[in-house]
Parts: C-alpha cells; sequence; structure tokens
C-alpha cells in the first residue's frame, strides 16, 4: 500500500489536503509508535520490536518502508534514525503529548468525582 500523498485522496479529505494526509500516514497502526521510539536514538528492527512490544515483524517491516517512503526515517549504521524531516515532526508533537497528560488528569478526574472506585 503506497503513503498517504498530499494532493490525492486520502483517509478523511477527498482534496488530499496536507496535514489529512499526514493525519493518515500517522494514523497508521504503530507509525507513532515507532516514531515515538526512534526519538531515543537509532534502533536496529529487532530493537524496535521489542520497544514496540506486541507488533509483528510484518507491521513493524510495512510501517518502516512507510515512514521511510515519507521521508521520516532512514535506515544508517547503527539501524534505523528519525530523519531531520522526522526530528521536527516529533518536536511538534512533543507539545501534543503534554497536552494530552493534562487531559488525561483532567479525565481521571472527572471520572473520580462522577463515580465511585470499585474495590
Amino acid at each position: 500500500m503506497a503513503i498517504p500523498r498530499p494532493g490525492n485522496p486520502v483517509r478523511g479529505s477527498q482534496s488530499g489536503a496536507p496535514v489529512m494526509a499526514a493525519f493518515d500516514l500517522l494514523g497508521r497502526r504503530w507509525a507513532m509508535g515507532i516514531i515515538w521510539n526512534l526519538k531515543k536514538g537509532p534502533a536496529t528492527f529487532r530493537a524496535l520490536q521489542d520497544h514496540c512490544e506486541t507488533i509483528s515483524p510484518s507491521i513493524l517491516n510495512s510501517r518502516i518502508k512507510d515512514l521511510r517512503e515519507a521521508g521520516l526515517i532512514e535506515k544508517t549504521p547503527q539501524g534505523y534514525a528519525l530523519t531531520a524531516l522526522g526530528e521536527e515532526l516529533y518536536s511538534l508533537l512533543q507539545p501534543l503529548a503534554d497536552w494530552s497528560i493534562r487531559w488525561a488528569e483532567e479525565l481521571s478526574q472527572e471520572t473520580d468525582s462522577d463515580f465511585p472506585k470499585c474495590k
């Protein structure tokens, strides 16, 4: 399966708006997990498989192919690594990760006040 490309129809956008193409690519199973784990540094296929815990070898292989074709990761002598574009993407996603923690805490507080805890 080819990667989503801006200008071509993608999930959520018949016009292929660039942001929708990016969401389509990043929304694929394990794409974000691979990017997140490569921020720690280069990793071999086996190391990525260990870091991603439940990923199957075929899905990992497909996502690596997709992310390489999209220019977000590259093969290096040390293993797979984020490209400059991949690093930039990660830096843009970090605020979203920070926000998601605050969001989870707020939802947890709402849940705690609305429902009694089970013992």
